[in-house]
């Protein structure tokens, strides 16, 4: 699983260093970079983006929401190769979606790795933060 959080800069145009614990999380050096929800980044291990896949690919495609789900995930992924240092170039058009310019946030989320905008996660954890506490509120009265 791909655990806890961690902040870089980019080592050149594009490319980022993947946290030790996630390489190792990696079953090859193949990543699946997607456009993913809230503006960042997906990151999956070749085979979990085909388990992904699968499951989108089983929901019959004159599901109108099945059409645009496919359309969003397939159309904004690419396949990237992690170097001998670790390292991960992110394509321009990604790059430009999830607005990541400098201050990178790298995120586990279970099954895939999410790539932030630094200030963008911070503003997005705090949302989160913010949303859970009315949720644990309610719960406790």
């Amino acid at each position: 699983m791909f655990l806890g959080e961690y902040q870089t800069k980019f080592s050149g145009k594009g490319r980022i260093i993947l946290p030790r614990k996630f390489r190792q999380e990696l079953k090859s050096k193949e990543v699946i970079l997607s456009r993913g929800f809230e503006g960042c980044i997906w990151g999956f291990d070749i085979l979990d983006f085909e388990v992904e896949a699968k499951k989108q690919l089983e929901i019959s495609a004159t599901e109108e929401r099945a059409r645009y789900l496919r359309r969003y995930l397939f159309s904004g992924s690419e396949s990237v190769e992690l170097d001998s240092q670790g390292r991960i170039i992110i394509p321009s058009a990604l790059l430009d979606f999830a607005s990541v310019k400098e201050d990178v946030a790298i995120i586990g989320a279970g099954d895939h790795f999410e790539v932030w905008n630094n200030k963008i996660w911070k503003k997005h954890l705090a949302n989160i933060e913010r949303d859970y506490g009315r949720i644990s509120q309610a719960r406790s009265s």
